[in-house]
């Protein structure tokens, strides 16, 4: 599908704009807030203001998920919030709700622009109104007046820019900040996207239809950025994906994501790596063995899971079995005996009967996991699992889902008493309650230190206890870490 329609006559001018303000609010995972960032760089370069609040802005964007139900009723929730709190601003609503539904979500009342994950890359330009689409030139796009979700006088005030997300290439990378350094800006461990996409197609997930074939940034633009990260100040870098462990194999069949992480450590000077969500698949011996060599990569491996049962996994679609998911995260273990392991997994598959839910829970239970995300299904429209006999009522996946968090819990706070009266290394945050600086360990734990800190910076310091699901602790060294 395709849809553009342009009506401009109720939109400021261009020269208005470029004097407005704007507010993004994400929503979902790291790499939808890393096309945000991507998308506050693209206002700013056009001389937009960045609001402190979508109550103070002109302009306000809502970079949407759509991977669950109530992600979808998050979005729609916050644009009924922005339109009852800052009625004269322009509602833009991007990302994957937007590429998913963009007539429902059109139909929305409050909405200005819809701008697809197809447009994401033209957002600003699209909304300073400096490019005008033209229905010839962009491949035969379908006028939103023939959408029946929308009545004729709201339909003036709208303008949908999607089209087939499978026909873009394009990439948007989480920016260089403008800021001088990093002291001027309030984030203090950057998300750089290098990958967009996904090849895979698991029976659950809407993402492929949303995102589109797994792409890559170059190597080139990738060291490009981490070094101009480097030079602003910052100290840690997160790389983030939507198929992150494919990175490279749409640039060059030969290319393995293990090449991308030696490249970072070799070839910039950027003190900490830290690696986001990568499929159990990916996790091969030479990117294990880097991991736990390199003082300079994070230990923390994220690696879904989503069941532990054999068949939910092949209904899943997923590209492993249980016993190939225990040996990865022993072989993790082994090589990094102090690293964070955590996995996302879902519960109430269509068909999981108690005795996969049992497999699931009891592999859980044996794997030395420190952290879960643990999620409840929800049919997607579209994907095969959505059509699926045997749907798990509500209510007894929402118990499961409970008893899986409280395993999560007790899981997570077993591995946190290891650490009392133990060295930690930690990254300070721009976080201060007026008693304790936030920081956040190698190893992805919360830590509070004693008293307001300088943010951006590595140190050593010493737990002294566990309290409210995180680290206390005191500095033990008042210089930055040496790497």
């Amino acid at each position: 599908m395709s849809f553009v329609r342009t009506a401009t006559s109720s939109f400021p001018t261009s020269d208005k704009l470029m004097t407005a303000s704007f507010y993004i609010e994400n929503f979902g995972c790291r790499a939808t807030q890393a096309d945000g960032a991507a998308i506050e760089r693209q206002f700013q370069e056009r001389g937009l203001a960045r609001a402190e609040t979508f109550a103070k802005s002109e302009i306000v964007v809502l970079n949407t998920c759509t991977v669950t139900a109530s992600a979808d009723r998050d979005a729609r929730a916050a644009i009924r919030r922005i339109r009852r709190e800052n009625p004269g601003c322009q509602i833009v609503v991007t990302g994957c709700y937007a590429q998913r539904a963009p007539e429902e979500v059109a139909a929305l009342p409050g909405v200005t622009r819809v701008v697809g994950n197809s447009h994401k890359h033209q957002l600003a330009e699209i909304v300073a109104g400096s490019r005008r689409q033209d229905a010839t030139a962009h491949g035969g796009f379908v006028p939103l007046s023939s959408l029946s979700l929308l009545n004729p006088a709201a339909e003036a005030q709208r303008e949908v820019f999607v089209s087939d997300i499978f026909a873009h290439t394009e990439l948007l990378a989480a920016p260089v900040f403008e800021a001088g350094s990093v002291a001027g800006h309030d984030r203090t461990r950057p998300n750089l996207k290098v990958q967009d996409g996904c090849d895979n197609r698991c029976s659950f997930c809407v993402i492929p239809s949303v995102r589109g074939r797994s792409r890559s940034l170059p190597l080139k633009r990738i060291l490009h950025e981490v070094n101009a990260l480097v030079d602003l100040g910052y100290r840690e870098v997160v790389i983030s994906g939507i198929n992150l462990g494919r990175w490279g194999r749409d640039l060059d069949s030969r290319w393995r994501f293990e090449n991308l992480v030696w490249a970072i450590v070799d070839r910039t000077n950027l003190e900490k790596l830290r690696i986001s969500s990568v499929e159990p698949m990916d996790w091969s011996d030479e990117l294990i063995g880097m991991m736990a060599d390199s003082a300079r990569i994070a230990k923390h491996a994220h690696v879904p899971l989503q069941s532990g049962s054999d068949r939910v996994l092949r209904a899943m679609h997923r590209k492993y079995r249980p016993w190939h998911y225990r040996e990865k995260l022993e072989k993790i273990r082994a090589a990094m005996p102090m690293a964070a392991i955590g996995a996302d997994v879902m519960v109430g598959f269509p068909g999981e009967s108690d005795a996969d839910f049992e497999e699931t829970r009891r592999l859980i239970a044996e794997l030395p996991l420190t952290y879960l995300h643990v999620f409840t299904y929800s049919a997607r429209p579209g994907t095969p699992a959505a059509t699926m006999r045997e749907q798990v009522p509500v209510q007894i996946a929402r118990e499961r889902n409970r008893i899986l968090r409280d395993l999560a819990a007790e899981k997570k706070l077993s591995f946190m008493r290891t650490f009392v009266g133990k060295m930690v290394e930690a990254i300070t945050l721009n976080v201060f309650d007026g008693t304790s600086t936030e920081a956040l360990t190698d190893n992805y734990l919360k830590l509070f230190l004693q008293g307001q800190h300088e943010a951006n910076r590595w140190l050593k310091a010493r737990v002294e206890r566990v309290e409210a699901g995180a680290l206390i602790g005191k500095i033990a060294e008042e210089v930055p870490l040496d790497l």
